[in-house]
């Protein structure tokens, strides 16, 4: 049976379409629809309800080591309220997830992990513990709301205090308060714009939401659902497990490199990962009719180069995208390929990534 995060009644109140996903019920969209909840976030602002994402401990004098041997990044010299990126390995160099880490403080991090993996990720933690540190499943108490998009500060000064805001990309404040309720105020998000993920105790979540809406609402913000959270990553270029990760596919593969640290004490997965790489991650924008989703077969000629990851028109840019894992021999920009859909060709070709990026000026 599905579960519902502590905003459920919160979504219905405003229209949300509700359905399954990750073992929970959460709203696809809202009345206003995927289109203009995407466009809310890349020119005014959304919120999100992400409280369905996993949240794990790891404390300890050890926990540093611990981390550094479970993930494929060196969490060694972050500063307290640093978050790193970081996928995590099998030892055949597989993908057990992608996740955050966010350092509290010396010997105590807070680890947010994909709602559907959660389970296995901290079986897996637990499994290669060591020494004096515990990880700690603490998922069930933690709500999680993402503010997204360029007003998002502006709506955020509204129930916060300034010294609580933070201003690096992937920083925190761990004990920060909004609308009077004590959170960790983190500047990160799955959108590509410029924004915060506030996490907070499950009950207070509700609270939270009201109060933000509240202070958006002379700001262009919208309640966003799984819908928008989908276009808004894949026009970002940001990869999704399940897509373009799993066990089967490498950090490398999926074009992670910058967060594989392969100069560090050995990790898990660390010698998998030493291979030659023969197939990678790209992008296509859509030349033909049509848009190309997942799991589509794509050509030059006759030759089958790859299998697309995921897909869909862009409601931004205006055009159909996709990524794909492709053949390593045929990554080169401007590419003319084809994917199979539905039994005919549609055109593409093969553009960087990201497809979408946000105007330097937004700070």
């Amino acid at each position: 049976m599905e579960l519902k995060t502590s905003l459920y009644d919160t979504h219905v109140k405003y229209g949300g379409k509700m359905v399954p996903f990750a073992g929970y019920i959460l709203p696809v969209q809202y009345p206003a629809g995927v289109i203009k909840e995407h466009m809310a976030v890349r020119t005014q602002c959304g919120l999100f309800d992400v409280s369905h994402m996993g949240e794990i401990t790891c404390i300890g004098p050890d926990a540093l080591a611990n981390l550094n041997r479970l993930l494929t990044n060196d969490c060694s010299g972050m500063y307290d309220g640093q978050a790193r990126y970081s996928p995590m390995c099998y030892n055949d160099g597989g993908v057990v997830d992608d996740l955050i880490v966010y350092k509290i403080r010396d010997d105590h991090y807070f680890i947010v992990v994909n709602a559907a993996n959660k389970d296995k990720d901290f079986a897996w933690m637990k499994e290669h513990e060591f020494g004096d540190a515990v990880f700690t499943d603490i998922s069930s108490t933690v709500g999680q709301i993402a503010l997204q998009g360029p007003n998002a500060k502006s709506i955020l000064m509204k129930i916060a205090k300034e010294e609580d805001i933070p201003k690096k990309y992937y920083s925190c404040t761990p004990h920060a308060t909004a609308a009077g309720i004590p959170c960790i105020l983190s500047k990160t998000g799955y959108t590509g714009e410029n924004g915060y993920e506030i996490y907070m105790a499950a009950d207070k979540a509700p609270e939270l939401w009201e109060a933000l809406m509240e202070a958006g609402k002379d700001e262009g913000l919208l309640p966003c659902g799984l819908g928008a959270r989908d276009t808004l990553r894949l026009e970002a270029g940001m990869p999704l497990y399940g897509h373009e990760m799993d066990e089967t596919i490498s950090p490398l593969e999926a074009d992670l490199g910058f967060a594989v640290k392969m100069d560090k004490d050995d990790f898990i997965g660390k010698e998998a990962l030493k291979k030659e790489l023969t197939r990678v991650r790209i992008g296509l924008k859509v030349t033909g009719r049509g848009i190309i989703r997942e799991h589509e077969a794509l050509y030059i000629g006759d030759t089958q180069i790859g299998v697309t990851t995921s897909g869909t028109h862009a409601p931004f840019l205006g055009y159909p995208i996709a990524m794909a894992l492709v053949d390593a021999k045929y990554t080169e920009v401007g590419t003319a390929v084809e994917a199979e859909v539905r039994g005919r060709r549609v055109a593409a070709e093969i553009i960087p990534l990201p497809f979408y990026k946000r105007p330097k000026a937004v700070k």
